[in-house]
């Protein structure tokens, strides 16, 4: 798909694709859920299809060929209908693929129910070709944008990061969680790729190509650390047989090494230094902070929106990931599975180990490979950027304008390791002839620790639930079982739950009107040869008078 240079070629590919992901993410058949959700995959796919196939023919009808070189700038020879509705189009059909918000509802569904390592490949590659397709049509094939275009972008990608962690916090299952940290990231990918449209149009190619490297950056590290992560929840759920975290627990002594791979795929996912993560984030903050003062009108307060919702989107994933990692490999195991949990397999660490290298690497060296995207933001804004975003020879990352930041991941890492004597100095000074006394942790007076002791998935998100409980309209049902008297509950049975909105309120209602509109259709499935006649017929008739 992404060798095709053929508009016709292209679409054979996506459908390929399409068919060869719905049978992976239906591996396990013989599994409800992975039946539903492959087909819930593939009815949202084929809309993307449809979608794309629309577009494509509106610039076919601009270009007269199917070639991607006809293609280039042909949205400037457009009518402003034509064009516009091109964009609708397209921005739905990729974005379906990429899991943009509200087009999102199978990329949760479908990540559970598949394989762990074919939701590494999925996330890390296949989302990534709706973000290929946008940027292709819109910087390439599209011409000069519009402003609303790149504010429709932006917003939906803000809107997106924000949904997305925010309902990954509620989550329990750890792969739904990592599904919707899909969302999220892809969120943040499109407000680089729409404040790179935005300074398009407002004529500041370095802004430009400063945020698009920012989106394409991310598309490369998010495809490296939700690969790693993905792969560390399927070697998790391969040694507990669950993917409810409420039921894992003390998996850092029984898989450290799992646990050690997954906590540095954690600390590149949200955003800290000096990972990967932290350097694509930090140029899509250079990018927006710089977009105040383009533009005299009231959208230029998008960009300071959007860099505080990408700072909240920052914290609530770090949270995430606090409770992602704690609940499943600290504390004490809270069931069986989990206390008999074994060290994944050899080539399963060593698949995690390569990905937990390129992390580090694209964390500490980003100037090397940004040298790389220079042929992209040449063709796309052109500008080449990469000399510009370094500096004391590799070493330093700039934000490219003289008002912009610097930061340099190897020079924090070397003044971490060069306080690292510090704490042994202080340790030989007053607490070498210490003695050491070892005892048993602290219960509150209890007889001894148990698992229930422990903090909850539940417990630990319910603060944010309560803050956006006008969101998550949460409702909880609480049951319990007496003996002789109230005070003293046998058994106590708590289930809660969140309401999703864009499902419960869009896809829902939607679903009960096809069906009921298909079942007023099944009328015209008469049967009789001579209807079906009449069908053809009127069908001619309608073609001829619409090609007069």
């Amino acid at each position: 798909m992404f060798l095709s240079d053929n508009a016709f070629f292209f679409l054979i590919a996506w459908e390929i694709m399409a068919l060869t992901t719905y049978l992976l993410v239906s591996f396990e058949h013989e599994k409800e859920e992975a039946r539903n959700a492959g087909v819930l995959y593939f009815v949202m796919s084929h809309i993307g299809t449809g979608c794309l196939i629309l577009g494509f023919l509106l610039l076919f009808q601009a270009s007269g060929a199917y070639g991607f070189d006809g293609f280039h700038a042909i949205g400037a020879r457009m009518a402003a209908g034509p064009r516009n509705a091109a964009f609708i189009l397209f921005l739905v059909g990729f974005g379906i693929k990429a899991g943009i918000v509200p087009l999102h509802i199978w990329l949760p569904v479908a990540h559970p129910a598949a394989p762990s390592n074919v939701s590494a490949m999925m996330s890390g590659v296949l989302i990534k070709t709706g973000i290929y397709g946008l940027t292709r049509v819109c910087f390439d094939f599209m011409g000069p944008p519009p402003n609303w275009w790149g504010v429709t972008v932006l917003v939906i990608g803000t809107v997106s990061a924000v949904l997305g962690v925010l309902y990954a916090l509620m989550e329990h299952d750890l792969k739904r969680l990592l599904a919707y940290h899909s969302i999220e990231n892809i969120g943040i990918i499109l407000m680089g790729l729409g404040a790179a449209l935005m300074f398009l149009h407002t004529g500041h190619p370095v802004l430009a190509s400063l945020a698009l490297i920012a989106g394409l950056y991310h598309t490369i590290n998010h495809a490296v650390f939700k690969a790693l992560l993905f792969l560390g929840a399927g070697a998790v759920v391969h040694a507990t047989h669950t993917r409810n975290m409420e039921e894992m627990g003390g998996l850092v002594k029984r898989m450290p090494v799992t646990a050690f791979f997954f906590l540095i795929g954690a600390v590149a996912i949200s955003a800290l230094p000096p990972l990967n993560g932290f350097v694509s984030e930090w140029l899509t903050y250079q990018s927006l902070l710089q977009g105040f003062g383009t533009t005299p009108s009231l959208i230029r307060l998008m960009f300071p929106l959007s860099g505080a919702m990408l700072a909240l989107t920052g914290a609530l994933a770090a949270a995430c990931f606090v409770k992602a990692f704690g609940i499943t490999f600290l504390a004490q195991p809270r069931s069986a599975h989990a206390a008999g949990a074994r060290e994944a397999a050899p080539t399963m660490l060593v698949a995690q180990g390569l990905l937990t290298a390129a992390c580090v690497f694209l964390g500490l060296f980003p100037t090397l490979v940004l040298k790389l995207l220079d042929p992209v933001t040449q063709q796309l804004a052109g500008l080449q950027l990469s000399t510009r975003l370094s500096l004391a020879d590799g070493w330093v990352l700039s934000g490219a304008v003289a008002t912009g930041g610097t930061v340099s991941t190897p020079g924090l890492v070397l003044m971490a390791v060069c306080l690292l004597p510090l704490p042994l100095g202080l340790w030989l000074v007053f607490a070498r002839g210490a003695k050491v006394r070892r005892g048993p942790t602290w219960d509150c007076g209890l007889q001894g620790l148990t698992p229930r002791m422990a903090y909850t998935a539940t417990g630990f998100s319910k603060p944010i639930r309560m803050i956006f409980k006008a969101l998550f309209r949460p409702r909880r049902e609480v049951q319990r079982e007496y003996d002789f008297s109230p005070y003293f509950a046998t058994n106590l049975r708590f289930e809660s739950h969140v309401e999703e909105v864009f499902l419960t309120r869009i896809y829902r209602p939607l679903n009960w009107l096809v069906w009921r509109v298909s079942r007023r259709m099944r009328a015209l499935q008469a049967g009789s040869l001579q209807a079906y006649l009449i069908y053809i017929f009127v069908t001619l008739l309608l073609l001829l008078l619409f090609a007069l």
